[in-house]
């Protein structure tokens, strides 16, 4: 199960966060947890390099994507190699949202559209929909022309 989705701006503040199958009381440690290990080892790291770690019997596989970091959290079939998988999706997802790796600026700017790409992403924490073009078609903000 894909335990979580964070992504995060360079101070560690939060801007979205997907939980599922975490009980509320421990939301909290993995948002610190998170953010403590991406301010300990994302310095210097490139776009898109991936790191890996586990914790507590899950996998952690996080990055840098040009203002924002981005961390999801797996155990049991969502190993590093299915989290690595995940995580060049929702990547991808962003920059073509974006057009472009984004600030944090750019980021808050397509909130919307983001959140639309991971909700089709990642549902209940499975990886639902993992093709570029399809998610384009699923995120359309266009309204019916007909009722």
């Amino acid at each position: 199960m894909l335990l979580a989705v964070l992504i995060a701006n360079s101070e560690g503040n939060i801007l979205v966060e997907r939980f599922n199958g975490v009980p509320g009381e421990e939301r909290l440690h993995w948002r610190s947890f998170l953010v403590k290990l991406g301010a300990d080892n994302l310095r210097g790291v490139k776009n898109e390099e991936l790191l890996v770690a586990c914790h507590k019997s899950v996998y952690i596989v996080y990055t840098v994507l040009g203002g924002v970091s981005i961390y999801l959290v797996g155990k049991d079939e969502y190993d590093e190699l299915a989290l690595s998988e995940a995580i060049f999706v929702v990547t991808s997802a962003i920059k073509d949202v974006c057009g472009k790796p984004p600030t944090e600026r750019l980021f808050l700017d397509k909130y919307g559209r983001i959140c639309l790409c991971l909700d089709e992403i990642v549902w209940k924490g499975l990886l639902e929909n993992t093709d570029k073009d399809r998610i384009k078609r699923l995120i359309r903000l266009k309204p019916p022309t007909e009722f």
